[in-house]
């Protein structure tokens, strides 16, 4: 039976924010080559799914609240016939207020997108008195600062395949990087036990959290068009349909107020910061959690406030991407501590070794950071390689010179939580094969969506079994073969499926080493060791190959099937105080930027760029150096070019020609030093790498154009307006004061 090829979905007549009154789709069903036309009233189960709060409509049931609001499916033998079929759709409907700013939506007399507040997340740390701490400093600063949406731009669109299976339920096959957290939503929206629903990971042409409930949305719509047909559906979006229809990365507005000595100590900080959510809840109330956990930085300070709200608007919905909440307080925390050290005349890199954790200081949520404190040692790594104490001071001097072209340089610096922390339940598992003939396959829960998944966990479940990596073959995860091992995210892959990895090899090697044993005669197990692909006696020097060890145990009826659990040690918090350990453990990084910008148009050249990040250990070095280079490439993107617009909640592009990218020609070369401490939690002490290295670039970059300008940019992307006009564009974001007490 041939695949019905493509699905047409009906947007919400281009209004964002309407009451529907009726849908009439009696003459699409009457169309030839139509199999399907369905609306809300048609889905068996939830008609909603999220992550954290199911409020995401898979199809508009009484109110469309973005553009990219899907109100009909239909499912036919061909585009022509579905897009034929759109034109006989009727919809009627009530046009809403759009409320296109979280400032719009706060109001009192702001409509509601959702049932009850337009705020629908509000996180907080308490810690001190932060009167007290402002009473007690010698200055003040107080700054806003705004960042924008950001689309995720990964090259492949979001695509799946549906199909009946044979045992009832269905089977997919997609593009999809939390595929347990879809199967849930798939079943739930069909009325299907988990056991019905089969998820199987394609490989991933790039995601960077944006293939979560995107992807998931998907599914459901192919799901619920393959149980309506009995036949394989197949959905592909257009890049115009992901654009319109995905969601973005948060735009902050942020408050800071800093007090603090003149020697620099910081003694209080107050921060507000409002995320934009869009349309649904999606994953901000955890993107808002990580931003105020992260908010005042990695420094010292006895007294923090700090508030992040999230808000309902009419725009695309926000959530996961790279970084997840870092790189808007980064932004504003490293800007804000170099304005610092600039009143305080001092240069930015002592003002920071001055001031950040060392070990056992205590962070803003109250948790002593009893591992290995990374941050003296990765700023004076990055400050070394790149003599930016030296280059620093001269940029500052030469900016008074008459010629257009000045150089900057910038540092900024972060310690990032790692995995999911505080925000839930944090476990995952792997599954290591030994084959008859010695080869070896591995699957796991966690999916690789580029950023070297695969190849890592591999590499342990090798190096416990002394064999070649190349002997290895990792699977792709399917929901119905491994554990569900929740989302891959919050830089949890290697740390979590490393150590379940390392545990599965290890049970394998346990049963192995008696039967290596008695093949060479070896006395006593514990004294055989693996290595190159061969089992060796340490005492007498005896050895016999891997492979026919593997024979030997399937000859005897020896499992050689693994199964590793890895469960993250305790965390804590307190939902009313903010305070607890957030985390179990913390990486630390580094950047300078270097940069050349022309005062008379404001086109900014990142000439140079240099990171420093401790990674615990690396587990392969050539993937955490490709990690830090693609940080960089998508942080100078942020910082420079990237803005995904609004008109009163209609996107402004909905293409790459129109939405500036980085490319090979906007990226430097890159230097970058990996330091490894090694943490007693991680598998052979590797901890993470893939969102620290994109959190921190921007700043950096921003703080680049300071020191060749003596301008700040308060306000994100600093374009070609921004940094030729400055505040006068930014408007609220450059706004601030800062006064020297008596």
């Amino acid at each position: 039976m041939p695949c019905i090829n493509y699905t047409a979905k009906c947007f919400a007549q281009n209004i964002p924010h309407a009451k529907i009154l009726s849908i009439d789709v009696s003459a699409v069903r009457r169309l030839p080559g139509v199999a399907a036309v369905l609306t809300a009233a048609d889905i068996p189960g939830s008609k909603t799914f999220g992550i954290v709060t199911k409020n995401q409509q898979v199809l508009v049931s009484d109110k469309a609240r973005y553009l990219g609001d899907g109100i009909v499916l239909i499912a036919a033998e061909t585009r022509e016939i579905a897009g034929r079929a759109l034109r006989h759709i009727s919809v009627s409907y009530r046009q809403l207020p759009v409320l296109s700013s979280p400032d719009e939506a706060m109001k009192p007399e702001a409509p509601s997108i959702h049932e009850g507040s337009n705020i629908f997340s509000h996180h907080k740390v308490r810690k001190g008195d932060v009167e007290s701490g402002f009473s007690q400093a010698d200055i003040l600063l107080e700054r806003r600062y705004q960042t924008q949406h950001i689309e995720h731009s990964y090259l492949e669109p979001e695509a799946v395949l549906a199909e009946p299976d044979e045992q009832g339920g269905v089977r997919i096959t997609g593009s999809v990087q939390n595929l347990f957290s879809t199967r849930r939503s798939v079943a739930e929206v069909l009325n299907l036990d988990l056991a019905q629903v089969q998820i199987k990971q394609a490989t991933l042409g790039g995601s960077f959290g944006g293939k979560d409930e995107a992807s998931t949305l998907l599914c459901c719509r192919a799901a619920l068009l393959t149980m309506a047909t009995g036949r394989p559906v197949k959905m592909v979006n257009s890049r115009e349909e992901s654009m319109l229809e995905s969601y973005k990365r948060h735009p902050y507005n942020m408050e800071y107020k800093l007090g603090a000595k003149r020697d620099g100590t910081p003694t209080a900080f107050e921060i507000r910061c409002i995320a934009d959510g869009g349309a649904y809840a999606s994953t901000s109330a955890f993107v808002t959690w990580r931003s105020v956990v992260q908010a005042t930085g990695p420094y010292r300070c006895k007294n923090v406030k700090t508030d992040t709200l999230a808000v309902y608007t009419n725009n695309n919905y926000t959530g996961a991407m790279r970084g997840f909440g870092s790189p808007q307080v980064c932004f504003a925390s490293e800007t804000l501590m170099d304005e610092l050290a600039e009143k305080l005349q001092m240069d930015p890199l002592t003002l920071r070794l001055k001031v950040v954790f060392r070990d056992g200081d205590v962070t803003a949520t109250g948790q002593k950071l009893r591992h290995k404190v990374s941050l003296i040692e990765v700023l004076n790594e990055v400050a070394g390689i790149s003599d930016f104490a030296r280059k620093w001071g001269q940029n500052r001097n030469e900016r008074r010179k008459a010629y257009p072209v000045k150089k900057g340089i910038g540092l900024a610096c972060s310690y990032r939580g790692v995995s999911l922390g505080a925000e839930g339940a944090d476990a995952a598992g792997v599954i290591v094969s030994v084959q008859t003939d010695g080869s070896l396959i591995v699957s796991s829960g966690l999916t690789d969506m580029g950023q070297g998944a695969q190849t890592a966990i591999a590499q342990i479940a090798a190096e416990v079994l002394g064999i070649s990596l190349a002997r290895v073959r990792f699977l792709n995860t399917n929901t119905s073969r491994v554990p569900d091992s929740g989302p891959t995210v919050a830089s949890r892959t290697t740390i979590m499926g490393g150590s379940a990895a390392k545990s599965a090899a290890e049970k394998v090697l346990t049963a192995m080493k008696p039967v290596a044993a008695h093949l060479i005669d070896a006395d006593n197990p514990e004294n055989i060791v693996v290595q190159k692909n061969h089992f060796i006696d340490a005492e007498t020097g005896r050895k016999v190959t891997f492979s026919r060890v593997a024979d030997a145990c399937f000859q005897r009826g020896v499992s050689l099937f693994g199964f590793g659990w890895f469960k993250s040690p305790k965390t804590t918090w307190d939902e009313e105080t903010g305070r607890g350990d957030a985390y179990f453990t913390f990486v630390y990084g580094a950047n300078v930027a270097e940069v050349e910008v022309d005062t008379e148009t404001g086109k900014v050249k990142v000439s140079k760029f240099y990171a420093a990040h401790e990674v615990g250990r690396a587990i392969n070095r050539a993937m955490v150096e490709g990690q830090i280079y693609g940080g960089v490439a998508m942080g100078l993107g942020y910082g420079l070019l990237e803005e995904f617009n609004f008109n009163q909640g209609s996107p402004t592009a909905l293409n790459f020609d129109e939405y500036l990218l980085a490319t090979a020609l906007d990226v430097p070369q890159v230097e970058c030093r990996i330091v490894e401490n090694p943490d007693p939690v991680g598998p052979f002490g590797a901890k993470s790498i893939g969102e620290p290295a994109n959190e921190i670039a921007a700043p950096a970059i921003i703080n680049a154009i300071a020191n060749a300008t003596g301008k700040r940019i308060y306000q994100l992307p600093a374009n070609l307006e921004q940094v030729l006009l400055g505040h006068k564009l930014a408007g609220s974001g450059a706004r601030g004061s800062e006064n020297f007490l008596g």
